[in-house]
């Protein structure tokens, strides 16, 4: 018979709403089976007889009955005439289990993981922010996307393709949608693109991705921006490669340290990872003469340039400098860009531009990763771009960031100058505060989180000591109205992580 515990297992499992939608005999057959899995019910145990189970639980016998044939055909409990039912030898296995389980020990120990599964556990992966609450950093403005005309385009896409477009994309991607790609970057960012070299992506994250495990091996070197984005830092890592920071200043990247270590003959590292338009997270944009150098670097040492153009539609002082890779004569350099940003998250497209020698490796490589990207969404997006859609929509952003932007650094500058100074970005999505007193960072930031706001520290996009403790405010996703309400909230926040510290210390 069960003790009164077990009962009490059973019956908790069979009103969990949880398992609702699953009938009644189900139920009972798995709150059962889960006993015997946890090891709360051993080999050769006895169960109760069907109606008095029934009488228990307040359920027909038919339902145990059902119950229990299952559990027997699945191997869990043998039936003997005229004996009852008993829990079967085959779960004996499982009785280690279960002692730990009912001594309060816990069992889940870490499987083995091989270095780069490991390496990816280690880092936390990447948190997407899946609803876009206060500062979340690079989260767009969805609510005034235009759905009326990206639904409409993708019912042309519909009636164009037919169910032809219900079939897989060449692992490259959809030629009209590189084609516009192509065109635009060549347009908008001074790339040098053509159709054939780019490759069709779900994100700039699975871009850096394979050029961390196509480009180097396990144990190599590369450069790497000090402060640098999370995203990258952790594809690198887990792929092996040894990252090498290198310090920023007002104009990027500081070339010196790769000529320096171009000295020393088998030292220089394969590639250099860039945010040359406008630097995640400082907003720093590089100067010409360090990208002329950069490029002359790469072709000296036979080195790669690894270039994430991942929010360059954002400029709100000027025209956004042109791209390195369209100054690149000897195609050393892997553009990525994404419409994440510039779209919507949930579209998935991202994309790499590739020297030709690299096209057939990236797009072999890809097809080992998820082989190829949904066709509808490329070919609706290609009739976005072509349709003049995509450059008004990103017009439109633009202005409307830059009014964010304003309003933000304004609410800072009102509400929060007794903790942090802003560093206000010249584009971008995001804005960087630095702490001007001593205020705990990942205090803060766990405590903007049980806030309802969400704040990325920059210490941990540092290599380095030598910086200041900060987080990242992202501003796009929120009208000004909005911000004001989060930015009064993060001031309590910080007011009160303030005299705990001074009471402290």
């Amino acid at each position: 018979m069960f003790k009164s515990a077990q009962l009490e297992s059973v019956k908790a499992w069979i009103g969990d709403p949880a398992h609702g939608a699953l009938p009644l005999h189900v139920r009972v057959q798995r709150a059962i089976r889960q006993l015997i899995l946890d090891g709360a019910l051993d080999v050769g145990r006895p169960l109760p007889a069907s109606r008095a189970l029934a009488k228990s639980l307040e359920v027909s016998r038919d339902t145990v009955e059902s119950a229990y044939t299952q559990l027997h055909a699945e191997g869990f409990i043998k039936r003997r005439v005229g004996s009852g039912s008993f829990v079967s030898e085959r779960t004996q296995h499982l009785s280690g289990r279960g002692i730990s389980r009912r001594a309060g020990v816990n069992h889940e120990v870490l499987p083995r993981l091989s270095q780069r599964g490991s390496a990816m556990l280690q880092s936390g992966g990447l948190r997407d922010f899946l609803t876009p609450r206060p500062f979340a950093p690079g989260i767009p403005e969805t609510r005034s996307f235009p759905l009326q005309t990206w639904e409409r385009l993708q019912r042309q896409v519909l009636k164009e393709h037919g169910t032809q477009a219900l079939l897989h994309s060449p692992p490259q991607g959809m030629e009209p949608l590189r084609r516009a790609i192509a065109d635009y970057v060549n347009l908008e960012r001074g790339a040098h693109a053509t159709p054939e070299r780019v490759l069709i992506l779900t994100s700039s994250q699975q871009a850096l991705t394979l050029c961390a495990s196509v480009l180097l091996d396990a144990g190599e070197r590369i450069f790497i921006e000090d402060p640098v984005y999370h995203g990258a830092r952790k594809a690198f890592d887990a792929a092996g490669l040894a990252c090498v920071p290198v310090p920023l200043d007002a104009d990027g990247l500081r070339v010196e340290y790769l000529l320096e270590a171009t000295k020393t003959p088998g030292e220089s590292p394969r590639a250099v990872f860039l945010t040359p338009s406008h630097q995640f997270p400082t907003g720093a944009t590089l100067a010409l003469d360090r990208r002329l150098a950069v490029i002359e670097w790469a072709k000296q040492n036979e080195s790669w340039i690894i270039e994430d153009d991942y929010d360059s539609e954002f400029h709100y002082a000027g025209k956004p400098t042109a791209c390195v890779q369209g100054l690149d004569p000897h195609d050393r350099t892997i553009y990525i860009g994404t419409f994440t940003k510039s779209l919507f998250p949930g579209l998935r497209i991202g994309y790499m531009v590739l020297p030709p020698s690299l096209v057939t490796p990236m797009t072999v490589a890809r097809t080992l990763l998820d082989g190829h990207s949904a066709p509808i969404p490329q070919l609706t997006l290609a009739r976005f771009i072509e349709g003049g859609h995509f450059g008004a929509h990103v017009r439109t952003m633009r202005a409307t960031y830059a009014e964010r932007r304003d309003a933000l650094a304004r609410l800072v500058r009102q509400h929060l100058a007794d903790f942090v100074e802003p560093r206000v970005p010249t584009g971008g999505m995001q804005m960087p505060c630095v702490f001007i007193r001593d205020i705990p960072e990942r205090e803060a930031v766990e405590s903007a989180r049980r806030a309802g706001i969400d704040l990325l520290g920059l210490t941990a996009l540092h290599a380095s000591n030598r910086h200041k403790a900060g987080f990242l405010m992202g501003f796009a996703a929120h009208a000004p109205h909005e911000l004001e309400i989060a930015v009064k909230k993060l001031a309590k926040v910080l007011r009160a992580l303030c005299p705990a510290r001074q009471e402290g210390g």
